[in-house]
Formats: C-alpha cells, structure tokens, sequence
C-alpha cells in the first residue's frame, strides 16, 4: 500500500496523512457494512497561511477495527458546502449509508445535512438540505455535529447548537417518523430549549458531539464537553424518552491524558458503535499538540449495573 492509500498507525491511534502531510483526522464515525468497518472522518484538503480550509469527509475501512486504509472522500458537492462539509453521522438504513453531516465554515448558518450512497462511497445529497436546525431565542440557529438513532418508532435528531451571542455550545433535537426520507419537513424540533447544557466544571462553556446507543429501555448519550483543547473531555448522561437527560458522572468518563501522553490536549468527540460481538466501542479523537495534528482512537466500554465504565481506565 503507497503513502497515499493508508493511514498512519501509532497505535492506539490512527489518522490520515495524506492531505496535509501530518497526521490530521477528527470526528469519528464507525458502521458495519458490505461485510467491512467502516470508518467516516473529517478532514481539511488545504492549508495556507496557518488556516485550514476545504473540509471532507474521509472514508476507511477494516476487518478488525484496528487497522485502517483510506479508500474515498466526499467532497464538497453542493452551493452550501462551498466551505466544507463535517463531522458525519453513518448509519445503515434500509440496505444503505446514510451521512448526517453540518456544512462547515458558515457561523450561525451552518446546519445539518443529509446524504445516501449504494456502495458507502459514493453519495447523492437529500434534494431539502440543509435537512435541520433549531429554532426559537435561546439558539443562535446553527446546528453541527448530528446523530442519528431509531427509538420508540421515531427517529431522534441529536445536535449542537450556540447561544444567540455564539458563546456556548449545547445540545438540541428533533424527531421524525420512522418511515421518514429524512426530508427538512420531516423534522420536528424536540423543545423550545435546550436538551443538555454544560453545567459542570470541566464542561467549561460547551457540550458538542452527541453520540447515542440505546440499551434495553434507555438511551445513552456520550458526549464531549470543553471546546477543543480546552482540553475537551468525554462524558455519558441517560434518557429514557430521549427528551429529558440525566448525567451519569460529575467527572468526565473519558479524560484527557496526563502531560506528555499522546491525548494530553485532549480526549473530544465521541462516536459509539456496538461491533460484531455486542461489544461497546468508544472512537473519539486527541492530540497532544493544541491541534496541529489529530487523531483517532478507540477503548472498549463495559457496563456494570447500567453504568458504562473504560475497560482498562477508571470509571468516571
């Protein structure tokens, strides 16, 4: 395999070289598809003057979840992702990838999007986009970061938005009908409120990045609080209607590591996937360099009387 159709692997981490020419990889989603892992990322294509520009989505796959090749990108297609597109949500839906997605660049414009592919690769955008975001006067309207999940014959919307002065990040949410096309109608705001606010010290002025399982009757959402480098750190609350959550830990669940260790600037952006096994596999990203490079990651979670816990690390 050449330079440019395999990812840097210093384990226990991994990330794409072959854009900027350092390790630069954020915002992980995984799915199993076609027999293969799928791993969908975000990924700027130019660097100038310092500034990074022209995000993507890049796309890997494995056999094992440990070892990565770039296969693809999906880059920007449309008017609104002139700037970028990021931070994807992958599922499987009805035999396809679905890609929830936010444009990139736009400030309290930036929203959510909606894309299909066939194969995993190549994709074709839902005609309605941008597909979601919030209203009322506690949101400055933008939405990023999305999840998706199938709960109770609905389909729940997870994002995060800003205040009206775009100070801090919070979680938002919508829901659809199960047998929905994901269309801009289709989507129904959760409340005139926001659904998780950062309250707790180390969540600083931001809660992003909401990544949702369900398990028996409850969901449970892994999410990161600080903005990046902050240090950003992962946390975990529960829900039982997907409405109204409750945290788990007052510390985080996944922290940032100690000075010298490769996530010291941060441990940021969950992305939960259930493998083969049923095994609980938490992906998420750090650095340890303020954010010139970036990696992606991944610890197995366990759960003791309905709490999750890091295999090998300390509950929260």
């Amino acid at each position: 395999m050449t330079r440019r159709t395999i990812l840097a692997l210093l384990a226990p981490r991994w990330a794409d070289t072959t854009r900027l020419g350092r390790p630069y990889a954020k915002d992980p989603s995984v799915i199993e598809f076609a027999n293969k892992y799928w791993l969908y990322y975000s990924t700027p294509t130019r660097e100038a003057n310092n500034q990074l520009s022209q995000w993507t989505i890049g796309i890997a796959t494995s056999t094992d979840l440990e070892t990565w090749t770039k296969i693809g990108e999906i880059p920007p297609a449309a008017d609104y992702e002139a700037k970028g597109l990021f931070a994807p949500c992958a599922k499987v839906i009805g035999g396809q990838v679905h890609i929830f997605y936010q444009t990139y660049g736009n400030g309290p414009k930036d929203a959510i999007c909606h894309a299909t592919s066939p194969d995993g690769i190549h994709f074709t955008r839902n005609p309605t986009n941008p597909i979601f975001h919030p209203t009322g006067s506690w949101t400055a309207g933008r939405a990023i970061d999305a999840d998706v999940i199938l709960h109770n014959n609905r389909w729940l919307l997870y994002a995060a938005t800003r205040d009206p002065a775009m100070k801090i990040q919070m979680i938002t949410g919508a829901y659809a009908p199960a047998d929905t096309n994901f269309n801009r109608d289709s989507w129904t705001q959760l409340a005139d409120k926001p659904i998780l606010q950062p309250e707790l010290p180390w969540e600083r002025d931001c809660i992003e990045a909401p990544s949702v399982i369900q398990r028996g009757r409850d969901l449970y959402m892994f999410y990161a609080g600080g903005y990046n480098n902050a240090p950003q750190q992962i946390g975990c609350a529960k829900s039982r209607d997907g409405l109204n959550w409750q945290r788990l830990f007052r510390e985080p669940l996944l922290p940032a590591g100690q000075p010298g260790e490769w996530n010291s600037s941060e441990s940021g952006h969950p992305g939960i996937f259930t493998d083969k096994k049923g095994e609980t596999v938490l992906f998420y990203q750090g650095n340890n360099d303020k954010g010139r490079t970036w990696y992606l990651a991944q610890t197995k979670i366990g759960w003791r009387r309905g709490l999750p816990y890091v295999i090998g690390g300390k509950k929260g």
